[in-house]
């Protein structure tokens, strides 16, 4: 195992990116079908473990850079944990601890990491995952946690982890901070990218010298720095470090393609388009104009190669997404979702993100913190959709009945929507800023009425075309 590695800068700017108000971690519940076998979920921890060395390692800073370092002093029970919920320790309860540790910074003198196993009256016991962002990506995390699951109640033997250590550190050359030629590369290639992003910032009359270049990275750079900032709603604005969380019941996937594949969209479309409708639904039952509220939401895009090794890190770059709240009729609302997720995933706003946040991993935290209130005032929220496994799984003799994450945001944005499929189900999750959206409930039983609509509008395919208002009226 190796005992150091370094941080990327990519990774780095994750690290720092955390604030009182907006903890960069992810979170996650895994909820089972009765109890846990806890020696056995020792074993698959340690496995997970031996396979995925980082969750043994620290995030230290030397010289001004960050490496990972091994903990000599790793102790399991300080990261796995027996909580028990108050009450009735139903959904209510299992929320608000949630909710607790997501407002909660993890140990940074520890593996940024840790697990809580608690009792429910949901049917069996939960386990409430925190791993800070700085250790991967949702794609990657995903892989990890994976790991420790069976495919069957009785699992298999695992294999030993090795007693042996890998005691060598990375080459010099070899690390991102290096003299190596590649990253003298990189590093002439982000820092253009910065020096243009701040030059269109500061001088805006320069934007139209950058779009006349064309589609490029250039062009790129300027449109997401010359877009407007959110409108001003209940959605946005000024966050505190209490947070709120809530999650739906599972719909099936089958349905989900099924709708799409009459409609003409994928799967993502449709549960974007459904949150958007939830969201517009929820302004106007606060008394909102929801026709007047222009917001994005970021969308990661995963920047993975097909045959990707499932090592941890943050390989993912991000587009901005207009949720078409101010459109009132569903399947226009999903056409206008499809279209624009279309256009921004054959631009280059993805990879140009990616090294920008290159850029601002390298860049001094002052200068990142500043780039980043820059770019989360672009956008009110973070929806993320993560394929998980489409077969039955079980930890510790347990089977998973459903797995839900949060997405953490950055800067002042105080939305984040997760979309997680497993076992042929789609679950969503929705964590909020207090402050704004104190009953996040609300939000997330509408979206499964959205995607009811579109499944109704799906049955009529054949009257799609007819008066727009006969459709509102069959509605309601």
């Amino acid at each position: 195992m190796p005992l150091s590695e370094f941080i990327s800068c990519v990774d780095t700017a994750w690290l720092r990116m955390d604030r009182p108000n907006n903890l960069m971690q992810i979170i996650g519940v895994l909820m089972f079908e009765g109890q846990l076998d806890e020696p056995r979920l020792r074993d698959g921890l340690r496995h997970t473990m031996s396979v995925q060395p980082r969750f043994q390692q620290r995030a230290i800073l030397e010289g001004g850079s960050y490496y990972w370092r091994h903990d000599p002093d790793f102790d399991l029970d300080q990261h796995l944990k027996r909580v028990i919920l108050p009450g009735k320790a139903g959904k209510l309860e299992l929320e608000k601890l949630v909710a607790d540790l997501a407002s909660t910074p993890l140990n940074h003198q520890r593996p940024l990491w840790d697990m809580h196993l608690t009792d429910t009256s949901l049917g069996g016991q939960a386990l409430v995952v925190r791993i800070h962002h700085a250790m991967g990506d949702g794609f990657s995390l995903v892989r990890a946690i994976l790991t420790m699951m069976d495919s069957t109640p009785q699992g298999s033997p695992r294999p030993q982890p090795s007693t042996q250590r890998d005691e060598s550190v990375q080459e010099e050359d070899e690390m991102p901070h290096g003299g190596s030629r590649l990253v003298r590369a990189g590093l002439k290639l982000t820092g253009n990218l910065w020096s243009k992003y701040v030059d269109v910032v500061t001088h805006p009359t320069k934007a139209m010298d950058y779009l006349k270049i064309g589609r490029d990275v250039a062009s790129e750079l300027c449109h997401i720095a010359t877009l407007n900032d959110d409108s001003p709603c209940r959605l946005r604005g000024k966050t505190a470090s209490t947070k709120r969380v809530a999650w739906s019941e599972q719909i099936a996937l089958p349905d989900i393609k099924a709708v799409g594949k009459v409609l003409g969209c994928s799967v993502n479309d449709l549960l974007i388009a459904a949150t958007a409708g939830a969201f517009r639904h929820y302004l106007q039952e606060k008394g909102d104009d929801a026709d007047l509220v222009e917001i994005r939401a970021l969308v990661p895009v995963n920047m993975r190669a097909p045959d990707d090794d499932g090592a941890l890190g943050n390989r993912f770059g991000l587009v901005a997404l207009d949720l078409p709240l101010d459109i009132e009729h569903p399947l226009q609302r999903l056409y206008a979702v499809r279209d624009r997720m279309l256009a921004l995933r054959t631009s280059l706003q993805p990879i140009v993100v990616l090294n920008l946040l290159q850029v601002l991993g390298m860049a001094p935290k002052a200068v990142q913190q500043q780039a980043v209130e820059l770019l989360s005032a672009k956008a009110s929220s973070v929806i993320t959709n993560v394929p998980g496994p489409q077969q039955t799984l079980y930890l510790a003799g347990a089977r998973l009945r459903q797995p839900l994450f949060w997405v953490p945001q950055a800067g002042d944005i105080g939305v984040g929507v997760s979309i997680l499929s497993y076992d042929h189900t789609v679950q969503l999750g929705l964590i909020t800023d207090k402050k704004l959206v104190p009953d996040p409930d609300q939000v997330v039983a509408r979206f499964a009425i959205e995607f009811e609509q579109l499944l109704l509008l799906a049955l009529m395919e054949p009257a799609l075309h007819c008066d727009p208002r006969e459709l509102d009226a069959l509605l309601g």
